[in-house]
């Protein structure tokens, strides 16, 4: 039954799925924080530790130079520690099953078996129920059923970072690799919140696994005695996001209690978010920011997306986003902002988090992004607090959005808070404070070609598609025979052979010998070999595989045979490769293809089916994905063999041609850098992007007459 109260926003069955109790709660900002209350945390666990998440590394530092005496500071060992020392300890690891396309980003040894091998009583398991292209996206550590943490970090190994946030801080390394600043949320919850949520990760663990646990309360309290509580005696929704799917109905939760709270605004959202695309709630600001009454609405985002695919998509819908909300925005009462630390140049913060604090009455901190997956394709989990007229709760969420506030400008709280009592506004109170070298910036729309939008549509679905369709839609009508394929036992030998290859490339110092020299110096080798056009052709393949820079296999043919030849092996190499892997989406089942390439693709699947060479062109010329990603799935859509060729053939074109040009001149910089010929380098740029914008001008074209024709049979 509904749980309402009379002046309530959070509700049982509307907006969230439990409201319970919590004596304490408190909010960690950062990684170092949070890592450091876990672990201090699962150091009181008597009886059980579950970690729900969508990522986990076991290599993750939990402690840099402060961990507590006689305790592993990494995160693997500090569990196998914990285990030995207490026999009643059961910790049950849950991870999203990630599509391999995910396999550069995360830790090696589960993915293959190896490295870390948790001890007697630490169960890992990942987990695959979840429909096609969605993720795991809940953030859960819940801790004798006492103490539990929810929000945007993981315990992965690029989550931690300190409040400082420094340009270049070398204790943010993943591996031998530095990463950047990372800003995110947990909030911490005691009590019956925190039973609720062990009643949560029970429940993915019973449909991940088809294994019941149950619950084991401890004795004791594991609340860490160096985490102050911020809040004491209040009661905290919890809202899911969950997709329909395998007969589990669709829960929104989270988009209902965004929606609740901005209705319920009346001077100010302040907002902080890793993504800015919902559809629905940006509707909803469109239509208010309208209205004079509009509440003053101040964003932090990150300043810019990054990625091979995360730029071209979500950067393009936030661009459009926030274009339509700027044009709506008569008022003057839209702020987005962006934090920068001096140091960082073109680098910008990974702001991770995902909160939202409305009139300083009601707060919420979870994982759920402000897009479209996070409202009903990813599962999701969010804790909110309302003040429901409570000075004290009030007078907290003030001061948590203030901390958060300052960190940013790198003032104290209470400035901040007498920056907001002096100011008429919120954006002025954060004008005023913005005159270090350490602030909040106005942040401008990424420059995407609006183009690319039904493309970044792909990576932002609202729903799941239901495999069957998927299929029927993405194939010839003449059945297929899943059965026929090689034998395991090739397949198997494919796989290892492979999977070693791209294993030596990612993780090893190999990727650090190759150089440009050093290609110079297989180029001498190739050009003494007779079978050396043979090797050129077959590396292409190969480094399709393994993730190796194709475009250095074109300079060493280049440096080998000059120009001519060398463009024509170059040529010959990738559209082998590309055939190749073309047949071997073919060749695999659906059901494989999918889990390679991810989800998130199947749209692509429809695109390169529906219109075929002009689709093909179309992404070879503005590439969303890894090479060998969209050559299986275009095999698995069962496009026509000649349509992929001649339009992978005419996509690779420009690029060949810049890379062949650009390896003839760098081969003249490595043996005289005076002979240079600039003049040439800036013709065939000129000249590749005389193609570029020809060929996309004729594919426009195309692509409106396709359409044309669609509109006129339908």
């Amino acid at each position: 039954m509904a749980r309402t109260r009379a002046m309530g926003r959070l509700v049982e069955g509307k907006n969230c799925w439990r409201y319970e109790h919590a004596n304490r709660v408190a909010f960690l900002v950062d990684g170092a924080a949070y890592f450091d209350a876990f672990g201090r945390a699962a150091l009181r666990a008597q009886r059980s530790i579950l970690i729900v998440g969508w990522d986990f590394n076991s290599r993750t530092r939990l402690w840099h130079d402060d961990a507590p005496r006689g305790v592993p500071p990494v995160l693997g060992d500090f569990l196998d520690f914990l285990v030995k020392r207490n026999h009643a300890l059961q910790v049950h690891i849950l991870d999203w099953d990630f599509p391999m396309i995910y396999a550069v980003d995360r830790e090696a040894p589960p993915l293959f078996g190896l490295g870390w091998q948790p001890r007697h009583h630490i169960h890992f398991h990942f987990d695959s129920h979840f429909p096609v292209g969605g993720s795991h996206h809940q953030k859960i550590v819940v801790i004798d059923d006492a103490v539990a943490f929810v929000g945007g970090i993981d315990l992965a190994a690029d989550r931690w970072d300190t409040p400082e946030h420094r340009a270049d801080d070398p204790r943010r390394m993943r591996g031998d690799a530095a990463y950047g600043p990372v800003h995110d949320v947990m909030i911490a919850v005691d009590g019956d919140a925190a039973a609720a949520l062990g009643d949560l990760a029970r429940t993915r663990w019973l449909r991940g696994t088809g294994e019941r646990l149950h619950a084991h309360p401890g004795e004791g309290d594991p609340w860490p005695a160096e985490l102050a509580p911020e809040l004491v005696d209040v009661h905290v929704g919890i809202a899911r996001t969950e997709p329909e799917y395998d007969g589990l109905p669709e829960v929104r939760e989270v988009e209902a209690l965004y929606l609740d709270m901005l209705d319920a605004a009346k001077k100010l959202i302040y907002i902080e978010n890793q993504y800015f695309t919902s559809l629905r709630v940006g509707a909803w600001l469109e239509e208010r920011l309208r209205c004079e009454d509009c509440p003053e609405i101040v964003i932090v985002l990150r300043r810019s997306s990054d990625g091979w695919l995360e730029g071209p998509t979500m950067g393009t819908l936030r661009s459009q986003l926030l274009e339509r909300l700027r044009r709506a925005d008569h008022h003057g009462r839209l702020h987005v902002y962006y934090p920068d630390v001096p140091g960082l140049g073109e680098r910008s913060i990974n702001v991770h988090a995902k909160l939202c604090i409305v009139d300083d009455e009601i707060v919420r901190v979870g994982s759920a992004n402000l897009n479209n997956r996070s409202m009903g394709f990813d599962t999701e989990c969010d804790l909110a607090i309302e003040a429901e007229g409570n000075a004290n709760v009030r007078a907290a969420i003030a001061a948590f959005r203030d901390r958060l506030l300052a960190e940013h400008l790198d003032v104290s709280p209470r400035e901040v808070a007498a920056a907001f009592e002096r100011e008429a506004t919120a954006a002025k109170a954060v004008d005023a404070l913005a005159h270090g070298e350490r602030r909040l910036l106005p942040l401008s729309s990424d420059v995407w070609s609006s183009s690319l939008a039904p493309l970044a549509e792909l990576a932002d679905l609202e729903r799941p598609v239901a495999p069957e369709e998927l299929i029927s839609q993405f194939s010839p009508d003449a059945p297929v025979d899943e059965k026929r394929g090689r034998p395991l036992l090739g397949v198997l030998v494919v796989l290892v052979v492979f999977g070693g290859l791209f294993a030596l490339w990612r993780w090893t110092p190999l990727s650090e010998y190759v150089t440009p020299t050093a290609v110079a110096g297989w180029a001498d080798l190739l050009a003494a070999e007779p079978a050396g056009p043979l090797i050129v052709i077959g590396a292409y393949t190969l480094a399709t595989f393994t993730m190796f820079p194709r475009p250095l296999i074109t300079l060493a043919a280049v440096l080998a045979y000059g120009p001519l030849q060398g463009f024509a092996y170059a040529m010959a190499g990738m559209l082998t490769a590309a055939m190749v892997t073309y047949y071997g989406g073919r060749a695999l089942s659906r059901d494989t293809v999918r889990r390679v390439a991810g989800a998130r693709l199947n749209r692509l699947s429809r695109e390169l089916r529906r219109r075929g060479l002009l689709s093909v062109v179309a992404v070879r010329l503005v590439p969303i994905a890894p090479f060998i990603v969209v050559n299986m799935v275009a095999g698995a859509a069962r496009i026509r063999v000649d349509h992929y060729f001649i339009g992978t053939a005419l996509g690779i074109l420009p690029g060949a041609l810049v890379a062949t040009i650009f390896g003839g001149q760098l081969h003249s910089a490595l043996r005289d850098p005076s002979s240079i010929n600039y003049a040439l380098v800036g013709i065939v740029v000129a000249a590749a992007l005389v193609a570029f914008f020809v060929l996309r001008k004729w594919l426009r074209r195309q692509l409106a007459a396709d359409g044309k024709a669609d509109a006129d049979v339908g």
